[in-house]
This record gives structure tokens, sequence and C-alpha cells, in this order.
């Protein structure tokens, strides 16, 4: 029993110190951790107070900065108010200047324009004082030159006035020259004048030469059949060919009326089948006229084709194989354009030769130098120009191309064929008779020439040049001033125009020399 106490006894006491060690140890354990709740209560408050105070000195920097920002925006109000305040002030400133300085000059200019009003009145005294004081010499000496020359004054304004007329005359002559200088800034408008006069004097003629052809008839009787029931049959001619025909009373003869040669041809050949047919209504007209027009393309063909042989000319476009055949059918002056091209390709071919060029060159040139006279449809640009063009577009060589184009100085020359062409075209238009001139008409008109400038004081020698296009007049140099020659030439171009009736234009030239000879011996 009692080993069985001791035991228990043990037990309870181990389990009594075992507490009291608990419970030390739970203290300990207890103190501890409110050491380090202290702790960390400690470092949170000395955490809490440093982020405190950085809060706080953040917040004053942005006041701070706040407040500076403030201020430099009011400085920049202020400045820019005191700106403005300075730029009116200145403003103000140069004003008053500006009117001061006004005031100034006003003043000034008062004081100057009174000096010279002044100095104005002293001098308007001082010359009528000076005007009746001449005037009282004037009439005293006029008493003294009639009594010294025992003249009046009228008989002396006489003589004065006869003394003028030359200077008068020179003085004339003088506007009248600075007149034609000033008319040639306008040369367009006295060219249409020219034209204009051209048309009215020569126009008429010309026009019914080349542009009427007349129909002769077996008798007045075939007018009526040409001419249909209601007029029918003339119609369908006249809007088939597109040429004007007449019927009036003309006995046994039509007029066929068209600028265009070709459709009168087409025109005439229709007729002569119709009326040689006898059967004459609108479809038969049609069907002729279809027929006529086949055959004169055909017959302008071949003629441009025997042109080309004749002349030796290889390797030419159809097209202007066409154009030169066309010539055919077109005048120019009076003068048939195909005989006048193929003579001016002769007269290139022989001068080429003598002068060591190609003659068929030459030749090639000259036949088409006035191609573009014979076009399709009409058209504004010039006919050297255009001719030049139609050479270019057909492939001919520049050489023939630009004395096309240079034979009425429309282009610049580049190659010695194109004054060779030129002057073969000068030749052609130029030879008597060439031009429907006969040869006596053309030499009075020489003649004519040469009279008009005969008949003027002072003329020595008269030459008519250029077949009757240029007038060169020789004067006396004693009789004849350099004025007056100006002056001569002008009245003898008016004598001219106004007494003949000629061609294009006469250019009048009048020279004067004076010529001091001594021999050295």
């Amino acid at each position: 029993m009692d080993n069985m106490v001791t035991p228990i006894i043990v037990g309870i006491v181990a389990l009594a110190i075992g507490f009291l060690i608990a419970k030390l140890i739970e203290r300990n354990n207890a103190s501890q951790l409110i050491k380090s709740a202290k702790k960390n209560a400690a470092s949170v408050l000395k955490e809490a107070k440093t982020e405190a105070e950085s809060i706080k000195k953040d917040k004053i920097l942005q006041a701070k900065e706040k407040f500076i920002e403030l201020k430099s925006e009011h400085e920049k109000v202020i400045n820019k108010r005191e700106s403005k305040m300075s730029e009116a002030e200145k403003r103000t400133k140069d004003k008053e200047s500006q009117v001061s300085s006004e005031l100034a000059k006003t003043k000034k200019l008062n004081s100057q324009i009174e000096k010279k009003q002044k100095e104005y009145d002293e001098r308007l005294d001082f010359l009528e004082k000076k005007q009746n004081e001449v005037e009282k010499f004037r009439k005293s000496q006029i008493e003294q030159l009639e009594v010294i020359s025992a003249l009046s004054a009228d008989e002396a304004k006489a003589q004065l006035v006869e003394s003028l007329k030359d200077e008068a005359k020179t003085d004339a002559m003088k506007y009248v020259q600075s007149s034609i200088e000033e008319a040639k800034m306008t040369a367009q408008q006295e060219a249409k004048k020219i034209v204009i006069n051209t048309i009215q004097r020569i126009g008429t003629e010309e026009a019914i030469d080349n542009c009427v052809s007349v129909f002769n008839l077996e008798s007045d009787d075939v007018k009526g059949r040409i001419i249909g029931r209601e007029g029918r049959n003339i119609r369908a001619l006249e809007s088939a060919t597109g040429v004007e025909i007449i019927v009036d009373d003309t006995p046994e003869a039509i007029i066929l009326s068209c600028f265009d040669s070709v459709r009168r041809e087409v025109a005439r050949l229709s007729l002569h089948k119709l009326v040689t047919d006898g059967r004459i209504h609108p479809a038969r007209i049609e069907e002729v006229v279809k027929k006529t027009s086949k055959q004169i393309e055909d017959e302008i063909l071949e003629v441009g084709k025997r042109t080309v042989i004749d002349l030796g000319i290889h390797g030419l476009s159809p097209e202007l194989i066409k154009a030169v055949g066309r010539m055919r059918y077109r005048s120019s002056y009076g003068q048939n354009l195909l005989h006048h091209s193929r003579e001016v390709a002769r007269l290139c071919g022989v001068m080429a030769s003598e002068l060591g060029l190609n003659p068929k060159l030459a030749k090639r040139a000259g036949l088409l130098h006035d191609i573009g006279k014979v076009p399709e449809t009409e058209t504004e640009v010039p006919h050297a120009i255009l001719g030049m063009q139609w050479a270019e577009k057909y492939g001919e060589k520049p050489e023939v191309c630009n004395a096309i184009g240079a034979h009425h100085d429309e282009i610049e020359m580049t190659s010695l064929l194109s004054p060779i062409v030129q002057v073969c075209d000068a030749i052609s238009g130029a030879r008597p008779g060439a031009r429907r001139q006969v040869l006596d008409s053309y030499i009075q008109r020489l003649k004519d020439l040469e009279d008009i400038a005969f008949g003027f004081n002072g003329v020595n020698k008269a030459y008519a040049i250029q077949a009757g296009r240029e007038l060169r007049v020789m004067v006396e140099s004693e009789k004849v001033s350099d004025d007056r020659a100006s002056q001569l030439s002008f009245e003898i171009s008016q004598k001219i125009q106004t007494d003949m009736t000629y061609p294009g234009q006469v250019k009048v030239t009048v020279i004067r020399e004076t010529r001091a000879v001594n021999v050295a011996k």
C-alpha cells in the first residue's frame, strides 16, 4: 500500500511542478508577446510619424509650387498690361511727333508759298513792263525796217511766207515719215487695207477668169432640157457637182461658176455627156457625174505620173503625185499651176547642175514648191508651210522640205536648194507673158512706170526692174535734198497707185548721191 501511494504522491508532485513550470513559461511568453507588441507599436508609430512628415513636406512643396505658378501668371499678366501701356504710350508719342512735324512742314510750306507768290507777283509785274518795252521796240523796228526796205509789213510777211514754204514742206514730210513709221506698228491693219484695195481693183476680173467656165450648146432648145421640169434636172446637177449653173439669155451657152476648177471640169464633162446622150433626168445625172468624177480622178493621177516621169523624178508618194495632177486644174495669177511648177522644176535642175548640186533633188523641190495651193480641204495655213508639211508627212528629204517652206521666206533657209527654188519661182512668174501679159503690154507698163518718175522735178534717171515690181529713181543731188528724196519717193508711189492698174505692189526707191572726184597725179 505504501508502495502504491508513494508513486501517486510523486506523480501528483510532478504534476504540480509541471503545472507551475507551464504557468511560468506561459507567463514568460506573454511578457515577450507584450514586449514584441510594444516594439511593433513603437515601430508603427515611428513609421506613421515618418510618413506624416513626408506627406507634410510634399503638401508644403505643392503649395509652394502652386504659389510660384500663380505668381508667375500674375507677373505675366502684369507684364502684358505694362507692354500694352508702353506701346500705347509709344504710339501716342509717335503721333504727337508726326503731328508736330506735319505742322512744322505746313508752316514751312505756307511760308514758301507766300514767298513764291510774292516773287511771282514781282516777276509778273517785271514781265508786263518788259513786254510793253518789247512791243514798243518791235513797233519801232518795224517802222525802221519799212523805211530801210521800202516794203510794208504785209509785203514782208508775204516774202517770209514764201521763204518758209520749203521749211514747211520739209516739216510736213518729216511728219509723213513719222506717220509711216507709226503705221508700221500697225502693219496688220495696213496689210488688210492693201489686200482689200487689191481685191477691189483686180479681184473681179481674176474671179471671172478663174472661177467661170462656158459650156457651148448647139442650140438654145437644149437649155430647156437641161433645166428640166420645174428645174429638177438643173437642181440635181448642181447638187451632184457642187457647181452653180447659170442659164441666161446668152445665146447657145451656159455658164458654170465655181471656185474649185476640178468640180467645174466634172460639171462640164458631165454636161457634155448628158447633152450628147440625150437622156437628161436626175437618176441619169447622178450616174454620169459619178462616172465623170472617177474619170477626172484617174486623169489627175495619170497627169501626175506623166509629169513625174517626164521630169525624171522617182520614189514620189502617190498622194504627192495626185497633188501634182491636181495642179493642172489650178491657176495662179492667170498662170497654169502645173505648167508653172514644171517650168520651175526644169530651171532648178539647170541651176543646180551649174552650181554642182544635186539636180534631181532640185527638180523635186521645184515641182513640189506649190503643192500647198491644191488642198482637198480649205485651210488658213500659207501654201508654202502647208506644202512643207505635206512633204514632211510623205517622207521627203529635209532639203526639199525646207526649199518648199522657204520659197516665200515663211521660214529660214537652211539649204542651198532653197534660194534656187525661190529664184526660179520668181523667174517663172516674172517672165513676160507667163501670167497673161503679152510682151507689148508688159513693156508699156514698164515705160509708164518710168514716165511717172520722169514727171517729177530733179529726176535724172529711172529704171523699172523686177518685172515692174520695183522702180529705182536716180535724182540730182543739187536739186533734191535728203528730206526731199523721202518726200519724192512718197509722191511717186501715190502717183503710181492712183494712175496705174497692176497686180501686187510696186516698190519705189529714190537714190541720191553726191560724188567728189579728184585725180592724184
